[in-house]
């Protein structure tokens, strides 16, 4: 993770360069900036939102401290006397978000941010950044989890990651999309995620005999058997493990499972399960990995494969059909004036705003975006009020919470938006009200 102490760092320069402007001609009225998602991603059919908690940790701790002040005077791009205001700002305004583990669609805000405009505006990049990564791994790792059918799934992709914030992050969010947990041990740490593992090739060669590797695993690990088999041959490994099954059962030390992670597969699992079968040892799971995600346990699923469950990780952490989102935070109101960017291809929709979602038969049937102040059309608000006057306003949920409204959010997904091919997409209608608003609001002159 980054140094929190550092994270008011975090930003682009043109953040602090714009704050200098507002501070020159006294600009300081309430802004209302928003979160959103311009279009999905190719094949994404829908969105889980992630990284709301760590965004609200950002804005209670925001602020400047005496040493970061005295790099800014050195950079040479800043004024002294903006730099020594920027001593006593912190952040105090109010946010309304979608909590994590909801599903989201484009055109809906994410975050809403209500604050004197400095306020507002400097936050924009350390914000997008923490929610932009976390929503890409859980949207990816909630695909996973409904091609995988109740199958147990482990994030493996902290040696793929780009960089220790964003392997931590990508547990947590993976977790929150319904993975059963982690490899990264720290995450257990910081977020109480639950970690797993089982073994490298490397203790396997480092012995001299496949065999004694094997044993000398599950003693040192005896309530936590899982075994590599296919670091030589995988059929001659699992009958070794055959035999070792047999010989611990005696002394009550369990043989839980074994690990594939090269090859066909499909073919291995095959043949293993029925090595393991043949001798009665219907217990020992089948875990597999190796550059897997929801387009391989498709495939894998749809072959029939006799695998019980999966370590996903390059492709989980690194989003790899999918990197990056078409997300912006916008300003959508100052000085209590509606304002829009009408950017060809990037226009916005002024004013704040609330997300209504209808159901029917316990399914999402249709969303609408509306302002604010409008009379509440049918549905269930999204957008909760998380801070007030720079504070949260409740203690953060547990991340047990997060996971259970993303199952409850996936179970109320239309059958035609869980599969992993693009579809018709998902209902978001723009309120007349906010239409009206558009056309009416005037550019700058």
């Amino acid at each position: 993770m980054s140094d929190s102490h550092d994270d008011v760092l975090l930003t682009d320069l043109y953040q602090l360069t714009m704050l200098q402007g507002y501070f020159e001609y006294t600009m300081a009225e309430e802004a209302v900036f928003e979160f959103l998602v311009r279009r999905l991603p190719k094949f994404r059919n829908f969105l889980v939102a992630a990284g709301v908690e760590q965004t609200i940790d950002f804005l209670e701790q925001f602020r400047f401290f005496p040493e970061q002040l005295e790099w800014l005077r050195g950079c040479g791009h800043l004024r002294s006397d903006f730099i020594d205001s920027l001593e006593s700002m912190r952040f105090t305004g109010d946010v309304h978000a979608i909590p994590d583990g909801t599903v989201f669609f484009p055109d809906e805000p994410v975050i809403r941010v209500t604050a004197p405009i400095a306020e507002a505006q400097v936050v924009e990049s350390r914000l997008i950044n923490l929610m932009q990564f976390q929503t890409l791994i859980a949207s990816k790792a909630a695909r996973c989890v409904l091609v995988a059918q109740g199958k147990p799934l482990v994030d493996f992709g902290l040696r793929r990651a780009h960089g220790a914030e964003a392997a931590l992050l990508a547990a947590r969010a993976s977790y929150i999309a319904g993975f059963s947990g982690t490899a990264t041990v720290l995450a257990g740490r910081k977020f109480g995620v639950p970690v797993h593992g089982t073994m490298a090739h490397s203790f396997v060669q480092a012995h001299e005999d496949e065999a004694e590797a094997f044993e000398h695993f599950a003693r040192a690990n005896p309530d936590n058997v899982v075994l590599l088999i296919d670091t030589y041959d995988t059929k001659l490994a699992a009958a070794k493990v055959v035999d070792l099954a047999h010989r611990l059962d005696r002394e009550g030390i369990s043989v839980k499972g074994v690990r594939l992670d090269s090859g066909n597969l499909a073919e291995h699992a095959v043949a293993v399960r029925q090595i393991f079968d043949d001798a009665g040892l219907h217990q020992i799971s089948i875990f597999a990995s190796g550059n897997l995600d929801e387009f391989r346990l498709q495939e894998l699923t749809a072959r029939g494969a006799p695998i019980d469950g999966f370590g996903i990780g390059s492709r989980l952490a690194v989003s790899n059909d999918a990197p990056y989102l078409e997300c912006v935070y916008k300003l959508q109101e100052y000085a209590r004036i509606p304002r829009r960017k009408r950017s060809e291809g990037k226009a916005t929709w002024p004013g704040r705003k609330q997300v209504y979602r209808r159901f029917v038969d316990d399914q999402m049937a249709g969303d609408i975006v509306a302002l604010e102040g409008d009379p509440p059309p049918d549905g269930v608000p999204l957008l909760e009020h998380v801070m007030q006057n720079g504070h949260r306003i409740a203690q953060p949920q547990p991340l047990s919470a997060h996971r259970a409204r993303a199952r409850e959010n996936l179970a109320q997904l239309p059958l035609r938006l869980r599969g992993l091919e693009p579809t018709e997409p998902y209902c978001v209608e723009i309120a007349d009200s906010i239409q009206q608003l558009a056309s009416a609001t005037a550019p700058s002159s």
